[in-house]
């Protein structure tokens, strides 16, 4: 009998700490693409990554015009030519066409890489001081406002947002401040 009533102590105080520990569990939010677009370092990976995508355009039009020319050239003289210069010349145009396809494809893989190459460290960088505010704040969970511009969190009250304190936290003066 003492067992049983033992027991039932230890299970009633086992559910008291559990309601206790439900009511302390804190949640926040961030929206990371704003703190993002607060970081002086995102606008340095922005420049970066449209000055190699204006290098990639210009090799693409450098490309293009190359091909034009020779189209140009073989519409011209496509009437004079013997059938076998006629076929090297159509084969030829039909290659540059195809480099010019596999660049674009290769370009647009240079773009995301190097991309995600640069954006690594920034969002290491904020993981990082979001895991630290959500520390010393106390929160349980902190979930992201938005991802690819769909709301994660369907309603949440502003002061749970902490993603002014993130940014004071690396050190960035946040715009509406």
């Amino acid at each position: 009998m003492k067992n049983k009533l033992f027991l039932t102590i230890i299970a009633f105080a086992f559910l008291g700490l559990a309601t206790v520990q439900a009511q302390t569990t804190k949640i926040a939010y961030a929206d990371v693409d704003y703190i993002l677009s607060q970081m002086p370092e995102a606008k340095q990976v922005e420049s970066d990554l449209k000055a190699h995508n204006t290098q990639l355009q210009n090799q693409l039009q450098a490309k293009y015009q190359e091909y034009q020319e020779k189209l140009q050239a073989y519409q011209q003289g496509a009437s004079t030519m013997d059938a076998a210069i006629r076929q090297d010349k159509e084969t030829e145009l039909a290659q540059l066409e195809q480099r010019i396809q596999k660049f674009q494809q290769d370009a647009q893989s240079s773009m995301q890489k190097k991309q995600a190459d640069l954006m690594q460290p920034l969002y290491e960088k904020v993981g990082n001081n979001i895991e630290s505010v959500a520390k010393e704040n106390g929160y349980t969970y902190v979930l992201n406002g938005q991802i690819a511009g769909v709301d994660v969190v369907l309603y949440a009250d502003s002061k749970f947002d902490i993603s002014d304190l993130v940014l004071k936290k690396m050190g960035v003066t946040p715009a509406g401040n």
